[in-house]
């Protein structure tokens, strides 16, 4: 049997993907229950107990061997694929000796440009604002961009099944936007991560047993941020998107939005963005009386539920997908608005 010809359906591998994660964390839980880093990080927990943050490293394996599931993956993937363990391992050493946020984002920045550069894939902003040159802006702004989403799911991972819920609606998302376009590797590849994470629910669910931690967090924001510059966005009529701004970049929109209200929130009182605390939207609704998995349902219906003004908007009428846009920015806004003024959780 020629192994490298080896290959399943996606059903199959969608399959072995969640029992891969299920085995590889329940393994993970076993070796680390009791074990906690010297160098544990000084952060403001719901909970003083502690959960080991070490479940991302378990998803991540179990994603890349199922990718492997669905035959031999082009080179573009295997490249990326290649890195997205480098930031994953990266994350894992952070979570065990805490790294210096500025050494940290120096390695990320590293990790991220360099498959972007080699590969030539980035997000067009040049011939968004009319300008031309070499894509040298356009290859700034792809890395800021995956480094933000990155960050932004590294810092919506702050309560108990959270950056599950989160993550899984962006691949369910991704999917359906990639299938849509007949982007099929992507919408495979989608489906993969998604039954990864799903996998990892059963340990994360309230309460939790383990935690992503930075392996896993920043594994599943560079795999989502370099699906949303290899989906490929042509539109076949005149929309309010144009061939430059991909309607796949307004599915970030919860964990963008947590993180601007944690940044802005933090610099306002003189404090450090980079230090932790329960100041997060999730947070601000635990302090208004929610249960932890009330505050799950709202992110998951708000999630799902923007992005049916997205879906919508594509299908629509010029005028008709401006008032939606319109209508979903409107939605950012007031979302940014109500969660910086509501209460912290102490």
């Amino acid at each position: 049997m020629n192994l490298s010809n080896f290959q399943v359906s996606l059903e199959s591998a969608a399959i072995g993907t969640i029992l891969l994660s299920l085995l590889f964390n329940w393994i993970t839980l076993k070796r680390t229950h009791d074990f906690i880093p010297k160098n544990r990080k000084n952060e403001k927990r719901l909970s003083s107990r502690y959960v080991p943050p070490f479940g991302g490293i378990a998803c991540s394996i179990a994603f890349l061997i199922s990718t492997r599931l669905l035959g031999q993956a082009e080179s573009n993937f295997l490249y990326i694929g290649f890195f997205a363990v480098v930031i994953s391992v990266l994350g894992l050493v952070d979570d065990l000796y805490n790294f210096k946020w500025y050494l940290k984002l120096i390695f990320q920045i590293v990790i991220v440009y360099i498959p972007l550069y080699n590969l030539n894939i980035f997000i067009n902003f040049e011939s968004l604002i009319g300008i031309e040159s070499d894509n040298y802006v356009n290859f700034i702004v792809s890395t800021i961009w995956i480094i933000l989403i990155m960050n932004a799911i590294n810092f919506i991972d702050n309560m108990d099944g959270l950056a599950v819920v989160v993550s899984s609606a962006i691949c369910i998302q991704i999917a359906l936007l990639t299938n849509y376009l007949n982007q099929y590797k992507l919408t495979d590849i989608s489906i993969l991560l998604l039954c990864a994470i799903g996998g990892f629910l059963f340990f994360n669910f309230p309460p939790a047993k383990l935690y992503f931690g930075d392996s896993g967090s920043l594994f599943i924001g560079f795999c989502l941020g370099f699906m949303s510059i290899l989906y490929n966005w042509a539109p076949k009529d005149i929309t309010v998107y144009t061939s430059t701004l991909s309607p796949v970049l307004l599915i970030f929109s919860v964990p963008i939005l947590d993180f601007l209200v944690v940044v802005t929130y933090r610099i306002s009182i003189g404090k450090s963005p980079t230090t932790g605390g329960t100041d997060h939207i999730s947070h601000r609704l635990l302090a208004k009386g929610f249960s932890e998995k009330k505050v799950l349902s709202i992110f998951l219906i708000y999630s799902l539920g923007t992005f049916a003004l997205i879906y919508l908007s594509i299908f629509t009428s010029t005028q008709m997908s401006y008032l939606l846009i319109g209508a979903l920015f409107f939605i950012y806004f007031l979302t940014y608005f109500i969660s910086i003024r509501l209460k912290v959780l102490t």
